[in-house]
């Protein structure tokens, strides 16, 4: 390797260049990016793409690219048995998100981007859970009608989230009667 002073517009200024003899590539030594501390910062340090190309001067690309190889290399382990947890969550009319979650580990199982709620998604996400090797040993679901009929030999459960809001359907927060208020 051949170490050379050059101040060519590109280059950094307070860093060395390099040419290797052999193959005649050339590169900037110094401090390289990881991926992983990128990501580390973008999530938990709340940082966006703009502060963390200021802080290691370089381009906001350069951080979405490494933050992108980053998720890549994510360990995608999951249980081997799980409960799940499963529904669905709108944002706007036409656009939700399904998701079936692990209630012991918290580990997001599967995610889908649907545009209505139905129990053949449903089927199809616990289908596919299965598929991956994940022993299901109950669900926890929203109680949609015939949902409970799908899964035969899965042991199911009404959420308690939603058992609550029927009930509160039934019944008024400011009730009149005397019974009604006890």
């Amino acid at each position: 390797m051949q170490e050379q002073n050059s101040t060519k517009k590109g280059f950094y200024k307070d860093k060395q260049r390099y040419k290797c003899l052999v193959c005649g590539r050339s590169f900037v030594g110094g401090f390289r990016l990881n991926s992983e501390t990128v990501l580390e910062e973008y999530l938990l340090g709340k940082q966006t793409y703009a502060q963390l190309a200021e802080k290691y001067n370089c381009s906001t690309k350069t951080i979405q690219r490494k933050i992108d190889q980053a998720k890549a290399f994510q360990n995608k382990d999951f249980p081997s048995r799980a409960n799940i947890l499963m529904d669905t969550t709108y944002f706007g009319r036409k656009f939700g998100i399904m998701v079936f979650k692990d209630s012991i580990t918290g580990v997001i199982l599967l995610k889908k981007y649907v545009k209505q709620e139905t129990n053949l998604l449903y089927f199809e996400g616990i289908k596919e859970i299965i598929r991956r090797g994940i022993k299901v040993q109950s669900i926890i679901c929203d109680g949609r009608k015939g949902l409970f009929s799908l899964f035969g030999n899965i042991p199911m459960q009404y959420c308690q989230f939603h058992q609550i809001k029927t009930i509160r359907g039934y019944l008024t927060k400011k009730p009149k009667l005397q019974a009604s208020k006890e």
